[in-house]
């Protein structure tokens, strides 16, 4: 039922300017409708954002896939993403990666993350509810960092986790719009590009908006 409509998203992509090969393979692979609610599942794979509970989403296909496009993985990296959500793009990013450290501040999601991403036999994943601003030190460095939840500013502890050349992709600004950017490491210093506009939900934490978060359990 699902797989001719997957199938179908992943031409869109092609058509809308996704170019990494990869990238396309692993949303030809991933069952999105899997990590929507049931009532949601007709539109798993319209190119929209959709709610998941908690006040948050999984995010437009679109803006995931060039988020992923821009970390340029080539299967070598261990990843570090801020925001599980339901998991899907946590599913996405373990086609692409040798590891993924991913961090969910809603126990709830966290817990349903973990189990589903166990049932479908995503390999290589480990899920952690913390305040994802500021990262996973243990794990650290990163040779990627996506955040999936809109900052007021670079959080300083993600950069802090970034290996040199590493590729962070983050969406920063205000609630009512954000600016998607790309910073590379290089020594001391980053470079920034500009991805395009973005809306994300807030980034909540001690180095996003609203008070800190403990960082705290493990969903191995």
């Amino acid at each position: 039922m699902y797989d001719e409509a997957r199938h179908e998203l992943t031409r869109m992509l092609r058509r809308e300017g996704i170019r990494d090969e990869r990238v396309l393979a692993a949303f030809d692979h991933v069952p999105r409708e899997r990590f929507v609610p049931p009532e949601q599942r007709e539109r798993a794979y319209r190119d929209e954002p959709l709610p998941i509970g908690e006040g948050q989403t999984i995010s437009q296909p679109f803006v995931v896939a060039l988020m992923l496009q821009a970390l340029e993985l080539t299967g070598r990296e261990r990843v570090l993403e801020v925001g599980t959500g339901s998991g899907y793009q946590t599913a996405l990013l373990a086609q692409l990666a040798v590891e993924v450290i991913s961090l969910e501040r809603s126990p709830r999601l966290a817990a349903a993350a973990t189990a589903l991403l166990a049932e479908l036999g995503v390999p290589r994943v480990r899920v952690f509810q913390a305040d994802g601003s500021l990262g996973w030190p243990a794990a650290a460095p990163y040779q990627a960092i996506v955040v999936s939840a809109s900052a007021p500013y670079v959080p300083d502890a993600l950069v802090r986790q970034l290996d040199e050349g590493g590729r962070l992709v983050l969406p920063v600004g205000p609630a009512e719009g954000q600016e998607l950017v790309l910073l590379v490491r290089r020594g001391h210093g980053l470079r920034r590009t500009r991805l395009g506009p973005v809306r994300f939900v807030p980034l909540i934490g001690a180095e996003g908006w609203g008070a800190p978060f403990s960082n705290g359990a493990a969903h191995p």
